[in-house]
């Protein structure tokens, strides 16, 4: 039988890559969890499937657009349905991709900033009554690049800055009852889109810029988010985990 006082988690962007990852890593712990996805329905089934195996009812799957205010609403009140309380709510969902300013479109920054600060502002409004209740936690994933703009990126940049000061601003807001921090990931995963590819050269060159000269895990992601989850006395906070990449420099030969 399913344990009602269990605590539940929604990650949006969750099917696949660090969203997936901290999915897992939040069941493991306990929670039962909410997997968003948009295009991603099937890899967000299987998740499910895999983790209602481990432990029946204990993951459930909602589809919707962030970029539409609708769905935005939608989402928020599916996932009350599905486990009838919310206890944590991670903003993962994310475009990424260049944007020269030669090249930007209105196009481009509508989904940038829709993705990376419009949903998650308005997803943490319309769930501030459930999470007030809970005494919840909200974590934001911004970017170490949004304080060292990344070549061509301006707009992705800006939207990450965005992102940073909206952590800040609800961690005061929302105090005591809601604790907002964020994790700023550094290089974690290679891109899996192959129109941002890196070449050998490039992905050498960026670990040249990380004092532990290596890349990072998902997991590395996973265990800093479950620590913020269960830190109740840390909030407004943006922890890096980049390997020190945001340090500046670049090792020595």
């Amino acid at each position: 039988m399913q344990n009602n006082q269990q605590p539940v988690a929604l990650v949006t962007g969750s099917a696949k890559r660090l969203g997936r990852k901290m999915v897992e890593t939040l069941h493991h712990a306990g929670y039962r969890v909410i997997i968003h996805c948009n295009h991603s329905v099937n890899a967000a089934n299987e998740l499910a499937d895999n983790l209602n195996q481990q432990r029946a009812n204990s993951a459930k799957v909602v589809s919707v657009n962030l970029l539409d205010q609708k769905q935005i609403t939608a989402l928020a009140e599916q996932s009350l349905v599905c486990f009838g309380r919310l206890d944590v709510l991670v903003n993962n969902a994310s475009s990424f991709y260049p944007t020269p300013i030669a090249q930007a479109t209105q196009e481009h920054w509508h989904d940038l900033f829709g993705s990376n600060v419009k949903a998650p502002y308005f997803l943490c409004q319309a769930l501030v009554p459930e999470l007030t209740k809970r005494q919840g936690v909200i974590v934001n994933m911004v970017d170490i690049h949004a304080e060292k703009p990344l070549q061509d990126h301006s707009i992705y940049c800006m939207a990450k800055a965005a992102l940073k000061m909206m952590t800040k601003s609800l961690a005061r807001e929302l105090a005591p009852t809601i604790r907002v921090n964020g994790i700023a990931p550094g290089a974690i995963l290679w891109p899996s889109d192959n129109a941002l590819e890196l070449t050998e050269h490039d992905k050498a060159a960026i670990l040249q810029q990380v004092p532990l000269n290596r890349l990072g895990d998902p997991m590395d992601i996973a265990q800093t988010l479950l620590f913020l989850v269960q830190a109740p006395y840390i909030t407004g906070q943006i922890i890096a985990v980049d390997g020190g990449r945001s340090l500046g420099g670049a090792n020595k030969a």
